[in-house]
């Protein structure tokens, strides 16, 4: 019995997964399906947290670090926006690389990928134990890099983009938003939506930036 209990203990969570992730897939195909003859939005991670006319997306379903997962469900230029929140920091500036170039090689020409990650230049030093590598925050463990809003531009200007940062905080720890709209791709870890910032101070934001292929 002992056995069976070990047995049962492992299996369930593997279980729980496989069922999440076909639902997953599920309604991505629901939504591809339905968004057809539209624009086609997708978020990338999304945890399954999007907004209307963004079709939401896992790992298991396109990762990217696997063109051939795009290929199998777009053609090349044929996506009319992207967006990934808290995605990046997990990924090494090499593979973080590969993965601006996936999204560059699938937006149409004059498309936006809004990305967000941790703010390296974050003032508080909380904050930054919180989210750096190794930090103690909810999957910090697995952050391979924390980046500012210098270094994360440069990667994605580096890889075909046009990048117009969206909110971050500057090397003397100032703090700077522009207005941007939740259609074009929600974020929740921001000054507006994150409800750790209710009393209008940038307690927990994120590096937020709009990259464009030109």
């Amino acid at each position: 019995m002992s056995q069976l209990r070990n047995f049962l203990r492992h299996a369930y969570p593997y279980s729980k997964t496989r069922i999440n992730q076909r639902k997953e897939k599920k309604l991505f195909n629901k939504l591809l399906h339905e968004y057809q003859g539209k624009p086609l939005k997708v978020v990338v991670g999304s945890g399954q947290i999007y907004t209307d006319g963004w079709i939401p997306s896992e790992i298991h379903i396109l990762n990217l670090l696997r063109e051939s997962d795009w290929t199998r469900y777009f053609e090349k230029n044929s996506l009319d926006g992207l967006l990934a929140e808290h995605v990046w920091e997990h990924l090494s500036p090499e593979n973080g690389a590969i993965a601006a170039r996936t999204c560059h090689t699938f937006l149409k020409k004059g498309k936006r990928l809004r990305v967000a990650v941790p703010d390296g230049y974050h003032p508080d030093p909380k904050y930054i134990d919180y989210v750096k590598p190794g930090g103690h925050g909810l999957g910090a463990d697995d952050h391979k890099v924390l980046y500012n809003y210098k270094t994360f531009t440069k990667l994605f200007e580096d890889n075909g983009f046009r990048v117009e940062a969206m909110e971050y905080f500057d090397e003397n720890g100032k703090f700077h938003s522009k207005d941007w709209e939740k259609e074009d791709g929600y974020v929740y870890r921001t000054i507006r939506y994150d409800k750790r910032n209710a009393d209008g101070k940038p307690n927990y934001t994120s590096l937020m930036i709009d990259a464009y292929k030109e």
